[in-house]
């Protein structure tokens, strides 16, 4: 009798967590594979939200993440812990989730070890290796290293294919975190967000999230300034909602400039992705640097502005769900307040069909394991 497929799910950060979820739960059903899950908990707090929502208990949890870490510092990290992890419970694959260190340490390991690696949401570009910094290389190592790329959308797999990866070895599978999002909505909002949001029912609501690393200094202060302006413009017609990083690049600079708007400016706390999600389904509007939200909001449908120079999910741009605004207070603002002051330009990103999947993707990736062994 042949033995179980044993699969080890490496997983670093809180969006991580939340598009292997549904993932982990395939893996755990599915006769024939044996599940295992190892966190290197790169982001520690935010990350164990997602875990207890999905109800995600870790086999193996290194709780790497240190105050003030350096890319460096948590790269040689997660090499010096998770190789011991690889040679002791010896998968049959490794899966990671999209373009975080974990995912490139994870991706180098398993080619040390010999270990077939699968690159869940693979192919992802914007051509810029300093945009998003430090994704764009990460996303590259990994898909070196692959011999499954689980490519979310055709575009991402003709970028695969552009860089010569075997068309056998890509599957377009949809984008998991549409699997995610569809059961976390359908979940009762926590007491205190539903009273949170009431006291709102009568404005327009803006989530803005930002915090990348190539955000830090000048382009954070630019959005800032941007945030002040549209609560100086609309005053109480609109209220801002903006969950704040507790990196202190983010955090310190973000409270200096727009604290004192805090009749129409709440600077909430990271949240749970509960809350997350019944926040970004009552949103006008959403402001973010993010990736995954690129592909969330729409899918509730929410308008998105994407703080940033360069995405790469240009699926949602030509979808007409997303819009590239960049990091100049001028850009943004005169975005948002065409959204804010035009109902039909609103509607036609409102209305758009999102391109990111039918909520099935991680049953594809689940199979496709299974007919590796077999093929």
């Amino acid at each position: 009798m042949e033995s179980d497929i044993r699969v080890l799910s490496i997983i670093g950060t809180r969006p991580e967590a939340v598009k292997m979820a549904p993932v982990l739960q395939g893996l755990a059903n599915t006769a024939g594979i044996q599940s295992l899950v190892c966190v290197t908990a790169q982001h520690r707090q935010m990350l164990d939200q997602v875990l207890n929502l999905f109800e995600i208990k870790p086999d193996v949890d290194l709780d790497l993440m240190q105050p003030n870490q350096t890319l460096a510092g948590i790269t040689a990290a997660i090499f010096t812990h998770l190789d011991p992890v690889l040679k002791d419970l010896k998968p049959d694959w490794v899966l990671a989730q999209g373009d975080t260190t974990t995912v490139m340490a994870a991706a180098i390991l398993t080619y040390y070890n010999r270990i077939k690696f699968g690159h869940i949401e693979a192919g992802l570009r914007t051509g810029d290796k300093y945009e998003p910094f430090p994704e764009e290389i990460n996303r590259m190592v990994a898909a070196v290293s692959a011999d499954l790329h689980f490519a979310p959308t055709e575009w991402a797999r003709q970028n695969l294919l552009k860089e010569n990866v075997p068309a056998g070895r890509i599957m377009v599978t949809g984008n998991t975190v549409i699997d995610a999002i569809q059961q976390v909505v359908n979940k009762p909002a926590p007491a205190e967000m539903t009273r949170f949001l009431a006291s709102f029912e009568n404005k327009k609501l803006i989530l803005v999230t930002a915090h990348r690393r190539e955000n830090f200094g000048k382009p954070l202060e630019n959005i800032c300034a941007a945030l002040a302006a549209l609560v100086q413009t609309y005053g109480d017609k609109i209220h801002i909602v903006y969950p704040v990083h507790l990196n202190p690049n983010v955090k310190d600079v973000v409270h200096a400039r727009l604290e004192r708007f805090h009749e129409n400016i709440s600077l909430l706390p990271p949240l749970d992705y509960l809350p997350m999600v019944h926040l970004m389904k009552h949103a006008s509007l959403v402001l973010t640097d993010s990736g995954g939200i690129q592909e969330e909001a729409p899918s509730l449908g929410v308008p998105v502005l994407v703080l940033r120079a360069a995405t790469e999910r240009p699926e949602g741009i030509a979808a007409g769900t997303v819009r590239l605004v960049g990091t100049q207070t001028t850009d943004i603002l005169s975005a948002a307040r065409e959204l804010l002051d035009d109902p039909a330009k609103y509607e036609s990103m409102a209305r758009a069909v999102n391109p990111y999947g039918d909520g099935h993707a991680s049953e594809r990736i689940v199979q496709a394991i299974l007919n590796y062994r077999v093929s």
